[in-house]
This record gives C-alpha cells, structure tokens and sequence, in this order.
C-alpha cells in the first residue's frame, strides 16, 4: 500500500484504503448481526452493531492496512453464554465471512450491471478500479479468515465439523500453536512464498462464479 504513495498514485492509495475499512467493517458488523439475532447483545451494548467504521477500528491494524495492505479490525465482543443455539459460535465466527462472500456478490454484478446501462456513476477509471478492488479485497478477506489457524474465524468453525476427541486436540494445538502458525504463513508470504497471491487468484476465479450479469 505505501508503494502507491511513494508511486504517487494517491487516488489508487485512497480507493483501496476505503474498499479495505469498508470491507472490515461489514464483515465485524456481520458477527455483531448474528450473535444478536441468536440472543448476544453484547455487540450492541458495546456500539460495535454498527456499519460506522469508526467504533470497528484498530489504530495498530488501520495502520497495517495502510502501509502493507494487511490489517484486521477491533474483534466484536460476544457472549458465547448468552447464544440461544449450541451452534452459535460457528454461526458467529461464520458470519464475517459470509457478509464479505455477500458484499462481493453485490458489488461485483452491482458493477456489471451500472457498466453495461452506462450509468456515468460507473463508466470512469476510479469507479473501474474500485470495483475491481472492492469485490476482490472482499473474497481475500473471505478465504483468509476461513483458514483454521489462530484466532481466525475458520478456527471457530472446524472444531464443529470434527469428531468430538479430533475437535478437542485440534482446539487443544490451536490454542498452543495457532497463532504462531498464523505470523508464520504472514512471515513466509513476504519471504516469497505466493500465498496472499495464490488467495488473491483464487478470489478472482470466484468472482467469475458468483457473476451473474
């Protein structure tokens, strides 16, 4: 990200930065959304049940975002005692996720379909690039959070689609290693290794599944 600055390309910088928050944003909102719908409204005594990006914001992991295009968001407070359903905390932790799949889904044949009208909304080069981006960053943020490993969402849910004792040590090396594991995959991707990339490719292959217009 701070290569677009030192580029020059500020507009790009700013487009991608606000796809980014936004994004993030939608997808804490979508774990504050379900825990109250199944009987948690701690999200919502916190102010967190909000689609404002400001109450969603880490001041570490904005700045993450803004210089390397990586970052997270203030995780949503909930009260797994309060769920009205033993399957709430895969319901919650599947619910970032899915409000990222739900975001792309929009804005990708949102896009499509303002583009073939020549709506003039969406017939310039900033509107071409933050389509392009905000759909993308969407599904990246999807298939990230779905891996097993630390404390992303994909952790959350695994242990439900276990046998009962494979759960268990799974949640048992999770809790010990996971979130090494998870700085481990970040280190080798700057060391070379194509694996944002290879999400990233993975992403765009989707799109072109999820695009109906």
């Amino acid at each position: 990200m701070i290569q677009l600055v030192l580029e020059q390309q500020y507009l790009l910088f700013i487009l991608i930065a606000f796809a980014l928050i936004f994004s993030l944003t939608f997808h804490e909102y979508g774990h504050g959304l379900v825990a109250s719908l199944i009987g948690d409204n701690t999200a919502e005594r916190a102010g967190r049940l909000t689609l404002n990006p400001i109450p969603h914001i880490d001041p570490i992991g904005l700045l993450m975002v803004l210089l390397i295009g990586i970052g997270y968001a203030k995780p949503v407070p909930t009260d797994p005692r309060n769920f009205n359903t033993r399957w709430g905390i895969m319901l919650v932790a599947a619910a970032g996720p899915a409000m990222n799949l739900l975001l792309a889904i929009i804005t990708v044949n949102l896009y499509s379909i303002g583009l073939k009208a020549g709506i003039p909304l969406f017939t310039s080069q900033a509107a071409a690039e933050f389509f392009y981006f905000l759909p993308l960053i969407n599904m990246l943020l999807m298939l990230f959070n779905l891996l097993p490993i630390g404390p992303l969402d994909g952790s959350y849910i695994l242990p439900y689609l276990l046998p009962r004792e494979m759960a268990r040590k799974y949640l048992q090396l999770n809790q010990r290693y996971g979130t090494y594991a998870l700085l481990g995959l970040i280190a080798l991707n700057f060391m070379g290794l194509p694996i944002f990339q290879s999400l990233w490719k993975l992403g765009g292959f989707m799109l072109d599944i999820i695009r109906i217009f």
